[in-house]
């Protein structure tokens, strides 16, 4: 057997090795590529970017959607709520009558409040109007996080009424804040005819008109005490 020459030898051996290296780079730019377009790929799994309505199993036990508690017709509000329902933006006052939840408040409990807060700003204090008007949607809204919040529907009606009986719905009920204005009220509003109605409710007002003369009625410890409530 004839010996292979150590030049040939050499020569075999570099070019083993030049493919080698390019084996292990073809390699790592395949494995490369492949790690990319599974970073960048979502997987099957994926929720698609418009989520799906809420279902039933969203709203709290025992509350129908859109009208909880209410014995009357469901809302067919859709969409958020906004100023047009009675939403009420930080700030506003008994005169800012282009806000939907004052300007559509009852005419003659508009009148008193204007009447009283107008005196009441000679001592520098001002109504502030935390609700007024609301819209069915909004009222039932507000009852759904009621029944969220205190666990249940009878203990939320101490706090929010149905729309089907609530009298912020019918513009005759307004909450006015801050503390310094119902203190005021607390002294002076049945001159004007505007009565705290529930003994838990300090910012709840109401016309009496019949306070002017008489004084306002003797205010019932909750809404649950109240006839109207029960309707």
């Amino acid at each position: 057997m004839s010996q292979i020459p150590a030049s040939t030898r050499k020569t075999s051996r570099k070019i083993y090795w030049i493919l080698g290296v390019g084996l292990i780079f073809v390699i790592a730019m395949i494995s490369t590529a492949l790690g990319y377009e599974s970073q960048n790929s979502p997987p099957s799994s994926a929720a698609p970017w418009s989520s799906p309505a809420a279902s039933p199993s969203d709203v709290p036990c025992g509350v129908q959607r859109g009208s909880p508690g209410e014995k009357g017709p469901r809302s067919e509000h859709r969409g958020p709520l906004g100023e047009a329902d009675g939403v009420v933006p930080d700030g506003v006052t008994v005169f800012d009558d282009a806000i939907p939840a004052v300007a559509n408040l009852d005419t003659d409990l508009f009148k008193a409040l204007r009447r009283a807060a107008t005196d009441a700003a000679n001592e520098r204090i001002k109504f502030y109007v935390s609700s007024g008007w609301r819209s069915p949607a909004y009222q039932n809204q507000l009852l759904r996080e009621a029944v969220s919040k205190y666990g249940s529907e009878k203990e939320a009606a101490r706090w929010v009424a149905t729309a089907a009986t609530s009298l912020h719905v019918k513009g005759e009920a307004v909450d006015i804040g801050h503390s310094d204005a119902t203190v005021w009220l607390s002294k002076h509003g049945a001159e004007y005819g505007l009565c705290q109605i529930y003994r838990n409710e300090t910012w709840h007002y109401e016309l009496r008109p019949e306070a002017i003369d008489h004084g306002c009625p003797r205010m019932y410890a909750d809404p649950t005490q109240d006839p109207r409530m029960r309707k």
